[in-house]
């Protein structure tokens, strides 16, 4: 589980420096404010730069320090490996279904594919420790 553990935390580093480099947030503040126009109680968060990167940033460091635990104690990060590997298999298909939809590559979709394949991965090696 170490191992896919470690993959997915890589690729959801590349997923970061992909969508900062390709414009993703101002397209997912602008369609959350179409959102918002629509269903005004939506409580869907827009976000600055800085503070949307650094959010990211220091969600990948806490995974960071968890692949420690990941690699000497897999059976106490079933749980965790079933959350992480399922938010980022469904966030690589959104970039991918967003890009058909786009018709372009949406901002993030080059990492998609990684994250798909190393999220799966984390998810069978959970269900293969739990």
């Amino acid at each position: 589980m170490g191992n896919a553990w470690m993959a997915l935390r890589g690729a959801f580093g590349l997923h970061i420096a992909d969508e900062a480099l390709t414009g993703f947030l101002p397209m997912y503040n602008d369609a959350v404010r179409e959102l918002r126009a629509r269903w005004p109680l939506l409580p869907i968060p827009t976000f600055r730069y800085d503070v949307w990167l650094i959010g990211l940033i220091a969600a990948w460091v806490c995974l960071a320090t968890l692949s420690r635990v990941a690699l000497r104690n897999p059976v106490a990060m079933v749980i965790p490996g079933f959350v992480f590997g399922g938010i980022m298999t469904g966030n690589g298909f959104v970039h991918i279904v967003g890009s058909f939809k786009l018709r372009r590559p949406a901002p993030g979709a080059y990492s998609a594919p990684l994250l798909i394949i190393c999220g799966v991965w984390l998810l069978v090696r959970s269900i293969a420790q739990a």
